[in-house]
């Protein structure tokens, strides 16, 4: 007797989504105001703190909410299963929204354990066609890693994700944001990982059109390829 497929229903889902955007964009922020704190001012010592941290909880999330809801966190993930019909389109608005309600909650709690103000808005200028090909760059690799990695290793998402975001912080020129409603809510901290929210619209432009490109590849590569009637073996 075969066990019964495991699906939440949707309130644990969006319960699922909103627990892990709070950690994660906690951990995010609060890592990197740590990091600020302790590394005497050298800016390569406080981006690696942040890393490190952000490749941790991303992992640790991943693994354990992954069952639950998916464990996307991200807007643009969201997006790309909805575009693959993997999500159902009536159900994205609602993830979105909790993911920028449980972030934004994450935020004010760092805000909170740090002594900072609960409100503030970041004044970090973060901006020129370097940062965005990097940010769409980064979105890119984010998505397409998620995508290919779920179809032949899906047991491998969360090292793999957590991995390549520790990497594209280093790699890319915007330390890979790689997330609409992260970017959204970094806006409104004013801290190591801000981003001054005139800058905002031209980051989120620029994830969409990563992940855009990597709907298009990721499909194109991980598609089954066409069989040809009556040959068993292409190989003869």
């Amino acid at each position: 007797m075969s066990a019964e497929p495991f699906e939440p229903d949707l309130k644990r889902r969006l319960a699922a989504e909103a627990i892990g955007s709070f950690f994660l964009f906690a951990g995010v922020l609060g890592s990197g105001v740590m990091a600020e704190m302790l590394s005497g001012g050298n800016v390569a010592i406080a981006l690696l703190a942040n890393t490190i941290a952000t490749g941790a909880i991303l992992y640790v999330l991943i693994a354990m909410l992954g069952p639950y809801s998916g464990a996307h966190f991200n807007p643009a993930v969201t997006l790309a299963f909805a575009l693959r019909r993997e999500f159902r389109w009536k159900d994205a608005l609602p993830y979105v929204a909790v993911q920028l309600i449980g972030g934004l909650l994450g935020a004010f709690a760092v805000h909170l354990m740090f002594d900072l103000p609960i409100l503030q808005v970041s004044t970090k200028a973060r901006t020129g066609i370097g940062q965005l090909a990097g940010e769409a760059i980064a979105s890119f690799g984010l998505v397409f890693t998620i995508l290919v990695t779920l179809r032949r290793l899906p047991a491998s998402v969360p090292a793999s994700v957590a991995l390549y975001i520790a990497a594209a912080y280093w790699f890319t020129s915007s330390t890979s944001f790689a997330n609409p409603a992260i970017t959204l809510v970094r806006s409104l901290s004013d801290t190591f990982a801000g981003i001054a929210p005139a800058d905002v619209l031209g980051f989120i432009a620029a994830q969409i059109v990563g992940t855009l490109l990597a709907v298009v590849v990721g499909g194109w590569l991980t598609a089954d390829p066409p069989t040809i009637e009556g040959s068993s073996d292409l190989s003869r």
